[in-house]
């Protein structure tokens, strides 16, 4: 009989103690019940708890609670599982049930490959080797899978989950008005109260395991307008709503102080100003207060470029300069509250550039976050880092990176002059989303991406996407955290592994799938970096038609396999099947549009696109765990363009 002794007394290694009894009764559904006990002093059975708690050797890490180290010497009958902090326990547990057999493939019950053995005996020691390894809300949210991929995130091993805005409302919002599949499924509006409510859930299952609760990003700079953080979506909003005092917080652009682009979210403020900066830091410093279980604040400016104010005194120094003097006077105002509150300040768009005059006072409270927003995903961040010849900082007339390289090369200045460590913000399932029809070589870009941040400095990533992007399946997310976790990972042996998890026997026939896709379909061409002439366009390519005609005979070869294959004896097996049989329609009518794109027919192959799309959108409803429709549009709206932009060819 098992049994699980809890050396440590705390709530997550109380979690860890019930997911290590659940796995191991579905691997042994024969042995019996599994006791479950708070035994400091225990010496049999499955002993649970900090590292620190056994004696064991702890120096590798520079902070306990931020460094998860997990150690695992067990025998037949039970043994240490043990972590550097409560979340290490846990994430011991699940590679311990990983050096098991067990696999989860994708979120939810149905990822779950679970098999039917004993247990074996196991010894593991490892420390991560990146500190930040998570993920960001964004997309078109549905709170049962935000649980879900809260449930998933450290059994694959990611330690950090994000909730951007105050109040999430907008990507709740995409996906129960069913934004981008109007046609195919009702409005389920959700009300701001529920958004909130729904945002406090997340945040008990975080705190559950142990995660790393990273909060906020935009919404700081309409406190400094005297508005609301969740008033950032207004769109067409002018400065007639703010009083006449409030008016001249507003950043000075062309001779005018106006919202940018009428939308409060990419409107910047007169940072110069010491009442604007202060409604900030009074903002910062009452949301501290109150999140006493945010682990990391985010506070960034206004999501647009080129848009900072231009008054006389504004003018004096950089936008990053102004936003040191921001962070130093919140540093200041936390203090002397006694709030500990650690703050992430952001390398985006104006700020990409370090300061070139001021400096943080207090370095030990900041994290410096990397956003290549603008980068090229064809092209992965080197190692070693090229010499390259950085442009001064140009108010309002920058023209942002493309080279993923000159991001980390201002990183590097930023973390040298702050002294600050940092970590990456990162788009691979937000644009990039959909531009691999092949799966892999985007899935070599993102572990490519990880060595070379980790090499350059940056501690780690932060993934800005969708918690549905999980199709074809889940074997990106996978590849990311697990390399994250340990920078050694071998590729193409983990290809082979999740593949047969998620495939069965004859996973190498789905393998050759998606290589011969990826042949056809070059996915630099869908990140428009294969133009036979840049001036008809980013996708003109008309010699690349008969190899996208390819992709006909491609899944035709295919589909019987996929359809043989429709029933498993594995659930996590089926599923991935059924995902893959829906993939085999979404790659063929994608390919179409593109044979057209490529072509330079723009209005047919938008046409094309719209109309397969819109179709396709009819099956979100039984794969909506893992696809999400308005993301995938999102991703593919850059290739194909929008119906407005062909008003006058619509007739």
């Amino acid at each position: 009989m098992y049994v699980i002794n809890k050396i440590t007394s705390h709530h997550v290694v109380d979690f860890a103690a019930e997911e290590l009894k659940k796995y191991l009764r579905m691997m042994m559904p024969r042995c019996g019940e599994i006791d479950i006990a708070y035994a400091a002093d225990a010496k049999e059975g499955f002993r649970l708890g900090l590292m620190t708690d056994f004696g064991l050797d702890t120096s590798e890490a520079s902070d306990l609670g931020l460094d998860d180290i997990i150690h695992i010497d067990t025998d037949a009958e039970g043994g240490i599982i043990a972590g550097s902090n409560p979340r290490s326990v846990l994430l011991a547990v699940y590679r311990y049930l990983y050096l098991n057999g067990c696999r989860w493939l994708f979120p939810g019950i149905d990822g779950e490959f679970i098999p039917v053995k004993g247990i074996e005996p196991t010894k593991y020691h490892k420390m991560a080797d990146c500190r930040y390894r998570g993920q960001c809300n964004e997309g078109a949210e549905t709170q049962p899978q935000m649980m879900a991929c809260i449930d998933y995130a450290p059994k694959i091993g990611m330690n950090v989950f994000m909730l951007e805005h105050d109040m999430p409302l907008n990507y709740y919002k995409h996906f129960y008005d069913h934004q981008a599949n109007e046609a195919n499924r009702e409005v389920e509006s959700v009300t701001r109260q529920t958004s909130l409510q729904w945002k406090r859930q997340c945040e008990a299952e975080f705190s559950k395991r142990g995660l790393q609760f990273h909060d906020m990003g935009h919404g700081w700079t309409t406190e400094a307008l005297c508005m609301k953080q969740d008033e950032i979506w207004s769109k067409n909003t002018s400065a007639d709503v703010l009083s006449d005092e409030c008016k001249e917080y507003l950043a000075l652009i062309d001779g005018k102080r106006d919202f940018f682009d009428h939308f409060p979210l990419n409107t910047n403020f007169c940072m110069s100003n010491p009442k604007a900066r202060k409604n900030v830091v009074d903002a910062i410093v009452r949301y501290a207060e109150k999140g006493t279980n945010v682990d990391y604040l985010h506070v960034w400016l206004a999501d647009a470029v080129n848009n900072h104010c231009e008054c006389e005194e504004c003018s004096k120094m950089t936008p990053s300069d102004w936003y040191m003097v921001l962070m130093n006077e919140a540093d200041e105002a936390l203090t002397a509250k006694n709030l500990k509150t650690r703050i992430v300040f952001i390398a985006y768009v104006d700020t990409t550039w370090a300061p070139e005059v001021v400096t943080l006072k207090n370095p030990d409270r900041f994290t410096l976050l990397l956003a290549a927003i603008s980068r090229n995903y064809s092209i992965p961040v080197d190692i070693p880092p090229p010499k390259l010849e950085l442009p001064r900082y140009k108010r309002n007339k920058n023209v942002l990176p493309a080279d993923v390289n000159v991001y980390v090369a201002y990183a590097k200045e930023w973390a040298k002059r702050c002294r600050v460590q940092s970590f990456a913000y990162e788009y691979h399932y937000w644009r990039a989303l959909a531009r691999d029809l092949g799966l892999f070589d985007s899935v070599k870009l993102i572990h490519q991406d990880i060595l070379g941040y980790k090499a350059n400095g940056v501690n780690g990533i932060v993934e800005d996407g969708t918690q549905r992007g999980y199709y074809p399946n889940g074997f990106k997310s996978c590849v990311y955290a697990g390399t994250l976790f340990d920078n050694s990972l071998d590729l193409e042996a983990y290809t082979a592994d999740y593949f047969r998890h998620a495939y069965g026997e004859n996973y190498e026939t789905v393998i050759k799938f998606f290589e011969d896709i990826g042949k056809a379909v070059d996915f630099r061409y869908l990140h428009g970096k294969m133009s036979a002439d840049p001036e008809k366009g980013d996708y003109y390519n008309p010699e690349l038609a008969d190899s996208f005609r390819k992709v006909r005979g491609i899944v035709a070869k295919f589909k019987p396999f996929v359809d043989e294959h429709r029933q498993t004896p594995y659930r996590a097996q089926t599923v991935a099947y059924r995902m893959l049989a829906r993939y085999l329609e979404f790659v063929l009518g994608i390919t179409e549009a593109l044979i057209l794109k490529c072509k330079g027919c723009d209005y047919e192959a938008f046409r094309a696109y719209k109309s397969f799309m819109d179709k396709f959108g009819a099956y979100e409803i039984e794969m909506e765990d893992c696809y999400d429709h308005f993301m995938f549009n999102h991703s593919l709206t850059s290739v194909f363009g929008k119906e407005a932009s062909f008003a006058n060819l619509a007739d």
